[in-house]
């Protein structure tokens, strides 16, 4: 059964996983110094908060498959969507390896679909978290993804994607 993913940016991670642990009556399922996630099954979704130096709000959305077929149902209800897919494939991002595709709305809001195929001990390097804002980095620090269809087909730009925080630096950018 698929479930739905939420991932919410945050600017203080102990004071929101307090705030979750008691609304959702659950303590998170992952904690890092950066994310926490709850996998809930009341309601069935995948909950993620991160304070990565994005702006507070909804970093991205996405549905969750359990399987390969899930998946491959999802992935075709994309490409009948209005908008071209971003066929990322296997990527590693919140401390998790994965199997992705990308599409935005029509109101620029990201969407992924993805399979979760093991654990990871850093971030990661997706190519694509959520589209910036004007004047705003975005969560992984590489360009602003291009939803054009040309972009699309051709895959995820080299050094585009999510990766650890620079050696120099107290942010989460890349380097």
């Amino acid at each position: 059964m698929k479930r739905l993913h939420v991932h919410v940016a945050v600017s203080d991670l102990g004071q929101s996983v307090r705030f979750y642990s008691t609304l959702f009556a659950a303590e998170p399922a992952v904690l890092k110094d950066d994310y926490a996630k709850w996998m809930l099954e009341d309601p069935r979704v995948n909950f993620a908060i991160s304070a990565r130096g994005a702006a507070p709000g909804i970093e991205h959305l996405g549905i969750q498959a359990e399987d390969e077929d899930e998946l491959a149902e999802i992935h075709g209800r994309l490409r009948q969507a209005e908008g071209p897919v971003l066929d990322e494939g296997e990527t590693t991002c919140c401390y998790a390896r994965s199997t992705k595709s990308w599409i935005s709305d029509p109101t620029g809001i990201a969407w992924e679909t993805f399979l979760t195929t093991g654990e990871n001990t850093t971030y990661g390097d997706s190519a694509l978290i959520r589209p910036a804002t004007a004047g705003e980095a975005s969560a992984c620090c590489g360009p602003k993804p291009d939803f054009s269809a040309a972009t699309a087909a051709a895959g995820p730009a080299a050094g585009s994607g999510c990766c650890a925080p620079k050696a120099d630096s107290a942010t989460s950018c890349c380097g």
